[in-house]
């Protein structure tokens, strides 16, 4: 697929067929949630980013069909199209926002996701407790919800960032790597 076509289509399906909820409650929401981890994981923010994750996860399980039902994008044929699909239809489809398709491996098996902006992190400073600025990833969240949806469609993926402007860098840049493609697998019996 195309870059121009693909982010022709996220626009696309941005003004039809999505419904809209505020940005400021989404964002607001959520960081209530990441609070109530912190506080919940007593500032074990190595604990807080892997239950973000988790929840990203099963989010993204679910999310993957509500994306193909309502883009109609057919399945894309290498990492590159699905990169390419992820930035200008999915992220562009659920958060009106399209991270740039950067940094690819030699391999072509890890690119980055440049984010020029971030809804989840609108209104938010990190915890000023000498440690949150080095091990909370605010946005977690995101790396889960990948990391469910490609292996909804047999891509096992590791995704994880690399920086983030809450932190005190330049940009948010995620990581992601492939690391198979998984065939169809049958679930253990239960006998």
């Amino acid at each position: 697929m195309a870059s121009n076509k693909a982010a022709r289509d996220g626009e696309k399906i941005w003004k039809t067929n999505v419904d809209k909820v505020n940005a400021e409650l989404v964002t607001l929401t959520y960081g209530t949630m990441v609070a109530q981890l912190c506080s919940d994981f007593n500032h074990k923010y190595g604990e807080v980013n892997q239950q973000l994750d988790k929840m990203g996860y099963n989010i993204g399980m679910r999310l993957i069909e509500d994306f193909f039902a309502k883009s109609g994008v057919p399945r894309c044929g290498n990492l590159r199209e699905t990169a390419e699909t992820i930035s200008k239809i999915g992220f562009k489809m659920f958060l009106n926002i399209t991270p740039t398709v950067s940094n690819w491996s030699a391999d072509n098996k890890s690119f980055s996701l440049i984010f020029d902006e971030n809804p989840l992190a609108d209104f938010v400073e990190l915890p000023n407790d000498g440690r949150a600025q080095d091990e909370l990833w605010f946005s977690n969240i995101f790396c889960g919800i990948l990391r469910g949806a490609l292996e909804m469609v047999q891509m096992q993926v590791e995704a994880h960032y690399v920086a983030d402007v809450l932190r005190g860098d330049e940009t948010t840049e995620m990581r992601i790597t492939l690391l198979r493609y998984m065939e169809d697998e049958m679930p253990p019996d239960d006998e």
